[in-house]
């Protein structure tokens, strides 16, 4: 399992019209209700290309997308929640038990079959120790259930609140799964940084289906989304991965 899955749940009504209103509001001795109305899908269009062009973000604030992520391990987790105005709901280890965990193979990795050998068999002792260390806190922690109980959701009881503790040799691979919001200014931020050749992989891989989606949504709000050389210079200075041509083409044609 080497490639996230994301779908856009949902957006804003109308994100674009929406956008361009609250941009127009600020220069307009009209009412809002009538903007609104003024704002055929044309003008609309137009008016977002030219804010764009502009860079003038702040009132891409107002339009938001949700995505549902599934695919991707811990270790991508630790880097997206870095980007901070966005909302995240992440499914649990400390209440859902892994029965038989998913986990994400680096590409690397998966190329290499005596790599991939050791990494599998990582894994399945990591599962083994995991399934070892929760049924033996089990035991303990039933001398402290209600023993009025019946047996069977005592033993319930006890094997959920262990969880917390077994989970510590879950490994960085683990794969988890999300709903994460952002509005659109935060989203040109996520792309710039993550969709950059020198991003870690797998959350490159997801930025880029993210900006895929957000295209089609909302076309002209990320028409100039991607990572930072697509409208000028690398900031990467001496880092640079030195393919600024090939990028801007990858991303020109990114719904192709």
């Amino acid at each position: 399992m080497n490639k996230p899955y994301v779908v856009l749940l949902g957006s804003s009504y109308d994100p674009q019209r929406v956008v361009a209103s609250a941009a127009k509001l600020c220069y307009s001795s009209s009412d809002i209700s009538a903007l609104v109305e003024k704002q055929t899908e044309e003008k609309t269009a137009a008016f977002i290309e030219m804010l764009a062009d502009m860079g003038h973000e702040s009132p891409i604030e107002h339009a938001s997308f949700t995505f549902g992520i599934e695919h991707v391990s811990r270790a991508l987790l630790a880097q997206i929640t870095r980007h901070r105005i966005a909302s995240f709901s992440v499914q649990s280890q400390r209440y859902v038990k892994a029965k038989q965990f998913e986990y994400v193979t680096p590409p690397r990795i998966a190329a290499n079959a005596e790599a991939l050998s050791v990494y599998s068999s990582f894994m399945e002792e990591a599962q083994k120790t995991y399934d070892k260390l929760a049924a033996l806190l089990a035991e303990d922690e039933l001398a402290a259930v209600d023993s009025a109980l019946p047996e069977e959701e005592r033993r319930k009881k006890a094997e959920k609140a262990v969880l917390e503790d077994a989970r510590f040799v879950l490994p960085n691979a683990a794969a988890t799964k999300m709903v994460l919001t952002m509005n659109a200014r935060s989203l040109l931020n996520f792309f710039r940084h993550r969709c950059c050749n020198r991003a870690q992989w797998e959350i490159r891989s997801l930025a880029d289906q993210m900006l895929k989606l957000c295209r089609e949504a909302a076309p002209q709000i990320f028409k100039n989304a991607g990572p930072s050389c697509l409208c000028k210079a690398c900031p990467e200075g001496k880092m640079s991965c030195g393919k600024m041509p090939e990028v801007r083409e990858k991303y020109k044609n990114l719904l192709v």
